[in-house]
């Protein structure tokens, strides 16, 4: 049996690789995506003050801290039992929707863009940002840059600091927002519901509108229909701050609902030899393997499951895009996973609004910000949607405040066993007869990098310079091809 590893894989937070075996006819007999690596964070964080945890979790990642930090700072009052006045709540939600708009632009542009803007089988030197850059212009190139500014400067302003937030704390923040932030933060949300709308636009003419990338959004290779997972508010529209998760089944009718508190009565985990990560699954469904449909436990959080599992978007020009995605793709569930980046825009776009609605709010500079906990610390959850999957924060504590116990489960965990099934149905349905070039490998990877996903604390090197070397050997464990990128 033959097998063809590529190692690393590319456009992703983190580092994992892919091994695909060949069967005597040079045809996908198995895949197995995999992570290499071991962090332990849940571990050396027992025995730390609770209050730390909104500051420790955000260096889990470089990427998405400010999704840590938010998890983190809920389950820290769940574990106190308090309730933050509603100014806190709102001014962490406005740092968390900047956040938001800038890590589905960096995904789109810099991670996914060069599979749709350059080409899936493009030269691989040129299918990274500056390819994109490239093909698009300066211009848009600058606008880019401009959003990943506005994004992180209004982190700052209230946050503390543009990358790893410190201002979320037990009963609230530790800053105030004063008039002239608040007019800055405002003209930079309203800029960046301008730029959303470029480029939902942009996504149109590029991809839409190519028949090409089009039937391959809607084809079968990156198709499987899952459960699927998001939080949603009172009426059931998607919502990355707060709310309850919905889950709904295949066929879009809703499966379970549950708060925060009672994730461990839906939620279970299955472990594999071949990897650190878990398997997360619906327990009262069943895991029963890497297969798709009602009766498979497998359950998926990413953008498209956000909307997937909501009745709408809470924002009028959100709202808009959302029933054109649906009408498009003939209607709910919607079960292509290319649609997470058209799902991610849509995203984006709502995260712009709600940051405009926010931040010209009469309450967001009311001076009410904190409410000291007074309760004995036990036992707390803290959720939120991070870009890329529902996060879960559970602390434990003894009576000192003291962390005894720490579970998480993070968007990308949530999403490992659909990752799985994907870059397995990928790589059966385009590798054939043996026939591997380094651009249909890639088209493998377009399978996981839809997903976004983040594994442990990545280190980013510029997609296109990062050494890729895909090795093929034969059943004898001879090397039959050496791929290098």
């Amino acid at each position: 049996m033959e097998r063809i590893t590529i190692d690393p894989i590319t456009r992703l937070e983190g580092h994992g690789k892919i091994d695909i075996f060949l069967d005597g006819n040079g045809d996908v007999a198995n895949s197995y995506f995999q992570i290499p690596e071991l962090r332990g964070f849940e571990r050396f964080c027992v025995g730390r003050p609770v209050e730390e945890m909104p500051l420790l979790t955000n260096r889990i990642c470089g990427v998405c801290p400010e999704a840590h930090h938010m998890a983190g700072v809920k389950a820290a009052d769940a574990v106190y039992n308090v309730d933050p006045p509603r100014t806190a709540k709102m001014l962490r939600e406005l740092l968390y929707m900047a956040f938001y708009a800038t890590d589905h632009t960096t995904h789109f542009y810099a991670l996914a863009g060069p599979d749709f803007i350059v080409g899936p089988d493009a030269p691989v030197a040129e299918r990274n940002i500056l390819g994109v850059i490239h093909k698009v212009g300066l211009e848009i190139g600058g606008k880019v840059i401009q959003m990943r500014k506005f994004g992180h400067r209004t982190v700052e302003m209230i946050g503390g600091r543009k990358v790893h937030p410190a201002s979320a704390i037990p009963g609230g923040v530790t800053k105030i927002l004063s008039e002239e932030e608040r007019k800055e933060i405002e003209e930079m949300g309203r800029w960046a519901i301008d730029f959303a709308l470029f480029s939902l636009q942009a996504f149109n003419d590029i991809v839409l509108s190519n028949k090409t990338y089009l039937d391959l959004i809607v084809g079968d290779v990156y198709t499987h229909k899952t459960y699927y997972m998001g939080l949603v508010d009172e009426n059931n529209k998607v919502n990355f701050y707060d709310g309850k998760v919905r889950v709904v089944d295949p066929d879009g009718k809703e499966f379970c609902k549950y708060a925060p508190n009672e994730y461990m009565n839906h939620i279970a985990e299955h472990v594999e030899p071949w990897t650190y990560l878990k398997f997360p699954y619906l327990k009262n469904v069943g895991w029963k393997g890497f297969v798709d449909g009602k009766d498979s436990g497998v359950y998926m959080a990413t953008p498209l499951s956000r909307l997937n599992a909501a009745d709408g978007m809470a924002t009028p020009l959100a709202q808009e895009q959302y029933e054109k995605m649906y009408a498009t793709l003939g209607g709910k569930p919607v079960h292509q996973r290319l649609a997470i980046h058209w799902a991610r825009l849509i995203e984006l776009l709502y995260a712009a609004e709600h940051w405009v609605e926010l931040a010209t709010d009469p309450e967001i500079t009311s001076p009410n910000v904190h409410k000291k906990p007074t309760g004995i610390p036990t036992e707390g959850v803290g959720i939120v949607e991070a870009p890329r999957g529902t996060l879960t924060h559970h602390y434990w504590t003894d009576e000192k405040g003291l962390l005894t116990k720490v579970n998480l489960i993070v968007g990308t965990t949530n999403n490992y066993a659909p990752i799985q099934m994907s870059t397995k149905k990928a790589a059966q349905s385009l590798i054939k007869g043996g026939k591997v070039s380094e651009g249909l490998l890639n088209m493998v990877e377009m399978a996981f990098r839809a997903y976004d996903p983040c594994f442990g604390c990545a280190t980013h090197a510029l997609p296109g310079q990062m050494p890729l070397e895909i090795t093929i050997h034969n059943s004898d464990g001879e090397v039959k091809e050496v791929l290098k990128r």
